[in-house]
């Protein structure tokens, strides 16, 4: 098959006093970071786990393991980078990714654009492949007491010859 999807989940802890890492920037405005053995960049790890599960090639955590000092407090991107270059060498292409973070703070829309224009290239895509949702957790769980972050991450994936104009019978 040449036309492959996959799915990505990651949740961190966090804590206050702790830089913010998603989507590939520092939030400054955050109250709290993510506990994490690298910058835990929430959203980067569960796009990573949607690629990797596409290709079937494992988790990040297989690739990247935390038990690794070689990656304590490694910048994420540098995850994503490697990611997309271990599909490619298997001949595979990115189509899109679709993700939601969830969070109660701080508010993440006003920083989308930035987050777009920083994973679309390490992604090889266009900006408007990248696909980034923010929602609260209604204050319930540990995303709404402000325990955690989670992000979910959709992938679309190709090999050469996709996309290709696809006939339905009516």
């Amino acid at each position: 098959m040449n036309l492959r999807i996959g799915m990505g989940f990651d949740v961190h802890e966090l804590e206050k006093g702790k830089a913010f890492y998603l989507g590939g920037i520092e939030l400054k405005n955050a109250p709290h970071g993510a506990v994490g053995h690298s910058d835990a960049d929430v959203l980067i790890h569960a796009i990573c786990d949607a690629l990797l599960g596409a290709a079937n090639m494992r988790d990040i955590g297989f690739h990247f393991s935390n038990t690794d000092s070689k990656w304590r407090g490694a910048d994420s991107k540098i995850f994503l980078r490697e990611v997309v270059t271990m599909l490619s060498a298997k001949g595979w292409f990115i189509g899109n990714v679709d993700c939601t973070i969830c969070l109660e703070a701080p508010k993440v829309n006003p920083h989308i654009p930035e987050m777009q224009s920083v994973l679309a290239p390490l992604l090889k895509v266009d900006v408007d492949c990248v696909s980034i949702k923010a929602t609260t957790n209604e204050k319930l769980g540990y995303v709404g007491r402000e325990e955690g972050v989670c992000a979910y991450a959709v992938a679309l994936i190709y090999k050469s010859g996709f996309p290709v104009e696809l006939k339905f019978k009516h």
